[in-house]
């Protein structure tokens, strides 16, 4: 009788996580399925001790996500903001996944985690969002919206001081 290597042990318990999960995980359905883009105006911002808004250092931000959309009424968010500032000129990047959660009459509420790229900080996004649908037949876009975001960041530079700014914005844009 020959007893099995481990490798042979591991490729067949690997084989039958992946049946398993196969079995256990139901397929997504395209109408689960969708997304926004827009633009958001960081309107005032506090950080290190000093408070400044959208005149004293323009910056514009070009959100877009997909939304994986659950039977209920929560979704999960994968957003993406590129972002342009005017001084220091730089642009950046926030990977900004969440959640999402319906409360009727086309208001949602929701928190992301924030992850600058390239960049100390980090932090969550507190948001309320008020949509409106298109009634338009054969529209691509099925809804405009216009959020409320307050994101907190955690900035942490090496070597240099904890800033740690709070931000209160306003995100316009379009769901798919």
């Amino acid at each position: 009788m020959r007893i099995p290597t481990s490798k042979k042990i591991q490729a067949a318990a690997t084989q039958l996580i992946w049946v398993a999960a196969a079995i256990m995980i139901p397929a997504a359905h395209a109408q689960n399925i969708g997304g926004h883009i827009g633009f958001v105006l960081p309107l005032v911002t506090h950080a290190g001790g000093q408070t400044t808004n959208l005149g004293d250092n323009f910056a514009i931000g070009f959100p877009f996500g997909v939304t994986f959309k659950s039977k209920g009424p929560m979704a999960l968010d994968l957003e993406f903001v590129p972002a342009i500032q005017d001084s220091p000129r730089k642009t950046s990047l926030t990977v900004h996944p969440g959640v999402v959660y319906g409360v009727g009459h086309g208001f949602a509420v929701g928190m992301r985690v924030a992850f600058d790229v390239d960049s100390s900080q980090f932090g969550f996004t507190p948001l309320l969002n008020k949509s409106w649908p298109i009634k338009h037949e054969g529209s691509f876009f099925k809804a405009y919206f216009i959020e409320a975001v307050l994101p907190v960041r955690f900035n942490r530079p090496t070597g240099g001081p904890a800033t740690n700014p709070v931000t209160f914005g306003m995100h316009f844009g379009l769901g798919f």
